[in-house]
C-alpha cells in the first residue's frame, strides 16, 4: 500500500503523525483560492517539488491529482515487489472526481481561443489522470477503469477490485483514488454551507462542518495463490465489502441511515462475521451535522449496545473526497499491523440521542483482528470494507467463483437523434445532417411533473425517461444495481459553476449546479426516484465509461451477486464543451453525411450524445432481446493479445470465429479511428459482415453503448437490415452470434459476444 496526505509522504510519516495526534490541517497555503480563511489538509508541497519526488521528466502538463496518485502508486508498487511484467494479469482501478481541473479552471474561458493552452482540456475529465498515474507502471496494466462516486470513490475502486478477482478477471489489482484540492469542489462544498471555518470536530455536539482536504492512497490486492505464487508479503485480508445506496437525497444522509446501515451489514455479510466481530471502526465521520448523526444511528442499528471503538480520521487529514476511501483503508490496515486506534482529534461533548463516543486519545497495544473502514458519497453513495489480519492456516473467504450464470440483455431504450424511446431506427434511420446534433426529447409528462421538469437538466430528464422505459419493458419495478458510465456527467451543470465561480471571483454560487455535477449525480438520482437501495456504481473513464459498466453488472450476474442490473450510458454536450473538443480535432469541419462518414478521409466525427439504459438480469422471458455471452475489456493490447482474448471468449461458449454472424464496429468517420475498426476485422473476423451504428447515433463518450443496443435488436429481431450494413448491400436473416467491438483512442479496447435467446 501507499499514502500521502497532509500527514506526510507515505506510510511511516503517516504511522508517526497518527501515533503523535499531529492534525496536518491549516490554513491554505497552495491553492490559488480567496478563501484562506477555510482551513484544510493541504500536503505541504508544490507541484514543482512533487515533480521533482517522483522525478517526472516529461514535458507534458499532468495535473497535482495525477502527481499525488503517482506518488502513492509509486510505494504501493514497490512494496508489493511488482514489476510492469505483471501488467498482463493486473487492473489499475483509480477513483477520482476533479480531474485535473486545478490546471484548467483559472483560464477555462482562455481555452476556446488560445491553442496554446488546448492541451489542458485533456487533463479536465477524470479518466485522463488515472491514465497519468499507470504511466508510473508504464503503462501495461491488462485493464483500467475510473470510478466517479464522489467521495466514496476509493472504496469503491477497491471493492470493483475484489469483484475482477473473484471473477478470475486479474489476478492482481491496484486500487484506490486520489484528489487535490481545486477551486472548484473547494467553492462547491463552500456554496452547500458545510466548510468548517475552524478545525472539524467529528461526532461532537458542537461540529459546525467539515475541512476539505488533499492526497492519494493506493491497495495492491491479489488473490492469495498469486500472492503465494510470488513469494509477496501478505499484509492482510480484504474479508468483506458492500456498497449501497442510501436513496435519499443528491448530499444529504437519511435520517435514520439506511445506507450505511445496509452498506455496513452487507460488508459483514460477505466476510461470514458478526458485528461483535469487529474491533474498530474507522468511521466515515466528517463532521457536518448530518452525516455523523445519521451515521451512529447506522452504526448503533447495526452494533446496538456493543459498539466497537471508533473514530474518524478526518480531523487529521480533512476530507479527501475521492481518495478519502483509500486513504482511510491503509490508516485502517496501519492499526491492524500496530494494534492501534488513532484519536477522533477535538472530540468534547457526545450527541445528543446518541449513546456512543468516538475514541478520543489515541489507544496502542490493543487487540485488532477486523477493521471497518466507511466511506459515504454524494448520492448516498455508501460502502464499508472489512480489512482483518491474515491467517495463513485459513481459507481466504473470497475465492474466486466457479458457477457462472447466463445474463441477459431483458429490454433497453434509448434518448438519440433517433425517434426517441422507440426502435424506428430498425426501419428507417434518420440521417445526420450537421456536426452538432442534439437529441430528440421525449414527451417527458409521461415521466414526470411539468414543475418536477422544469427544474430538471435535460441530461436527468434522458436517463430517468430511458431506465423507466427500460424497467416497463423488462415489467421490473426495481432492479438489485445501477450501473452507469458518463464521460463528461453533467458537464452543462459543471459548466455553468465554473463560469460563475470565475465571473463572481469565487462568491455568490449556485449550489444547485455544484450538486449535480459529480458524474455519479446520474445514478444516484435514478436510485432516488426508484428507492433503489442496491449497488450503485458510476464509471467516468472516456470512451469506454460505458464498456467498463456494462463489464461489472456481467461480472456480477454472472457471479450470483446480483440477479438484475440497470445499466446506463448517458452523455451530453454544450456548445462551450462541443468547441474544446473541436480545438483537439474531434469533430469534422464541414459537411455531415452517410457518404462522408463511410469515406472516412479525413479526421473527426459528429456530435450526438443521448441516453441509453439497459435492463440485464439472469432471467429469460418472450420480451429479452439477447445473451450476453462474454465480455472482456484490454488496455493496449498486441494484435495477438487481442486474438486471444476473442478466441477465449468463443471457446468459452463453445464457437468459433465462423459461427458469428456479424461484427459492430464504432465506425464513426475519423480516419484514425476507422483505421482501427478495419484492421481489427481484417485481423481478426476477415470473413464477417461489419455492421455499424454511430452514421445514426453519432459520436460521444458513451456512445460505445448503442453498439451492443443495435446488436441486442438485431438479434431480437432476427434480421440486419442494408442500412445498418458497412460493407454489404444484402440483408442477413437469422443472425444468431454478433461480436461486438470498441476502441477509444486506440488505447482501450473492448469485446462483447451477443447470441440470440434460444442459444
Amino acid at each position: 500500500m501507499g499514502i500521502i496526505s497532509a500527514l506526510g509522504i507515505g506510510k511511516a510519516e503517516t504511522l508517526d503523525a497518527l501515533l503523535s495526534e499531529k492534525s496536518a490541517i491549516s490554513s491554505i497555503r497552495l491553492l490559488n483560492t480567496i478563501h484562506k480563511d477555510l482551513p484544510a489538509g493541504e500536503v505541504p508541497l508544490s507541484d514543482t517539488e512533487l515533480r521533482k519526488l517522483i522525478n517526472y521528466q516529461d514535458d507534458r502538463e499532468i495535473s497535482r491529482s495525477a502527481l499525488l496518485g503517482r506518488v502513492a502508486f509509486k510505494e504501493a508498487i514497490a512494496e508489493a515487489k511488482l514489476s510492469p511484467s505483471d501488467g498482463q494479469r493486473a487492473a489499475f482501478l483509480s477513483g477520482n472526481t476533479v480531474g485535473g481541473m486545478e490546471q484548467s479552471e483559472d483560464f477555462f474561458r482562455d481555452l476556446l481561443t488560445d491553442e496554446s493552452k488546448k492541451d489542458f482540456i485533456r487533463l479536465h475529465v477524470c479518466g485522463s489522470c488515472t491514465s497519468a498515474i499507470a504511466e508510473e507502471f508504464e503503462g501495461r496494466f491488462k485493464q483500467m477503469n475510473t470510478i466517479s462516486t464522489a467521495c466514496s470513490s476509493a472504496a469503491n475502486a477497491i471493492i470493483v477490485g475484489a469483484n475482477l478477482i473473484r471473477s478470475g478477471k486479474a489476478d492482481i489489482v491496484v486500487a484506490g483514488g486520489t484528489e487535490c484540492l481545486s477551486k472548484f469542489h473547494f467553492n462547491g462544498f463552500n456554496s452547500l454551507m458545510i466548510l468548517d471555518h475552524s478545525t472539524c470536530k467529528p461526532f461532537d455536539a458542537e461540529r459546525a462542518g467539515l475541512n476539505l482536504g488533499e492526497g492519494a492512497a493506493y491497495v495492491v490486492l491479489e488473490s492469495e495463490a498469486s500472492a503465494k505464487q510470488r513469494n509477496a508479503h501478505i499484509l492482510c485480508e480484504l474479508s468483506g465489502y458492500g456498497n449501497t445506496c442510501d436513496a435519499f437525497h443528491q448530499t444529504a444522509t437519511s435520517a435514520d441511515g439506511t445506507g450505511p446501515f445496509l452498506a455496513m451489514s452487507q460488508a459483514l455479510k460477505s466476510s461470514d462475521l458478526k458485528p461483535e466481530d469487529i474491533d474498530y471502526i474507522n468511521a466515515h465521520g466528517t463532521g457536518t451535522p448530518n452525516n455523523d448523526e445519521c451515521e451512529s444511528i447506522a452504526m448503533q442499528r447495526v452494533f446496538g449496545n456493543k459498539m466497537p471503538l471508533f473514530s474518524s480520521t478526518k480531523s487529521f487529514t480533512g476530507h479527501t473526497t475521492s481518495a478519502a476511501g483509500s486513504i482511510e483503508s491503509v490508516i485502517s490496515i496501519l492499526a491492524l499491523q500496530h494494534q492501534f486506534v488513532p484519536a477522533n482529534l477535538n472530540f468534547a461533548k457526545r450527541m445528543d440521542n446518541i449513546t456512543a463516543e468516538p475514541v478520543t486519545k489515541t489507544v496502542k497495544n490493543v487487540k485488532l483482528r477486523h477493521v471497518l473502514s466507511n466511506s459515504f458519497g454524494f448520492g448516498g453513495n455508501d460502502s464499508s470494507c472489512i480489512f482483518s489480519l491474515y491467517n495463513d492456516n485459513q481459507i481466504v473467504n473470497n475465492q474466486e467463483i466457479k458457477d457462472k450464470k447466463k445474463v441477459y440483455i431483458r429490454s433497453a431504450s434509448q434518448i438519440s437523434i433517433q425517434e426517441p424511446l422507440s426502435e424506428q431506427w430498425l426501419k428507417e434511420a434518420l440521417p445526420p445532417t450537421n456536426r452538432f446534433m442534439n437529441p430528440q426529447e421525449a414527451d417527458y409528462s409521461t415521466f414526470f411533473a411539468p414543475m418536477a421538469a422544469r427544474r430538471m437538466g435535460n441530461l436527468f430528464k434522458r436517463a430517468i425517461a430511458t431506465s423507466e422505459d427500460a424497467l416497463q419493458k423488462a415489467q421490473l419495478e426495481n432492479v438489485d444495481a445501477i450501473i452507469c458510465g458518463t464521460g463528461l456527467g453533467c458537464i452543462d451543470l459543471s459548466v455553468k459553476f465554473l463560469l460563475a465561480m470565475i465571473d463572481n471571483n469565487e462568491q455568490c454560487l449556485p449550489p444547485t449546479a455544484f450538486m449535480q455535477s459529480t458524474p455519479n449525480t446520474i445514478a444516484s438520482q435514478i436510485a432516488i426516484r426508484k428507492n433503489c437501495h442496491g449497488y450503485n456504481c458510476t464509471y467516468s473513464h472516456g470512451g469506454t465509461s460505458f464498456d467498463f459498466a456494462l463489464y461489472d453488472a456481467f461480472l456480477q450476474l454472472q457471479n450470483g451477486q446480483i440477479s438484475s442490473a440497470l445499466v446506463g450510458g448517458h452523455e451530453e454536450m454544450n456548445d462551450i464543451y462541443f468547441q474544446l473538443l473541436d480545438n483537439l480535432g474531434y469533430w469534422k469541419k464541414g459537411d455531415i453525411n452517410e457518404e462522408i462518414l463511410h469515406q472516412h478521409n479525413d479526421n473527426g466525427s459528429f456530435s450526438a450524445c443521448g441516453s441509453l439504459s439497459m435492463v440485464l438480469g439472469n432471467k429469460l422471458d418472450d420480451n429479452t432481446l439477447c445473451r450476453i455471452c462474454g465480455t472482456e475489456i484490454l488496455e493496449n493490447p498486441s494484435s495477438e493479445k487481442m486474438e486471444a482474448a476473442l478466441q477465449n471468449i468463443l471457446h468459452e461458449n463453445g464457437l468459433t470465429i465462423n459461427d458469428i454472424s456479424a461484427v459492430v464496429l464504432g465506425l464513426n468517420g475519423d480516419h484514425n479511428d476507422d483505421e482501427q475498426y478495419l484492421n481489427f476485422a481484417q485481423n481478426h473476423c476477415p470473413t464477417l459482415p461489419i455492421v455499424w451504428y454511430k452514421h445514426i447515433f453519432g459520436e460521444s463518450f458513451c456512445a460505445s453503448a448503442f453498439g451492443p443496443y443495435v446488436a441486442a435488436h438485431l438479434l431480437k429481431n432476427k434480421k440486419i437490415p442494408t442500412h445498418l450494413l458497412y460493407n454489404s448491400k444484402q440483408e442477413i436473416l437469422e443472425p444468431k452470434h454478433i461480436l461486438v467491438y470498441h476502441h477509444f483512442q486506440e488505447k482501450e479496447h473492448s469485446l462483447i459476444l451477443l447470441s440470440s435467446c434460444g442459444y
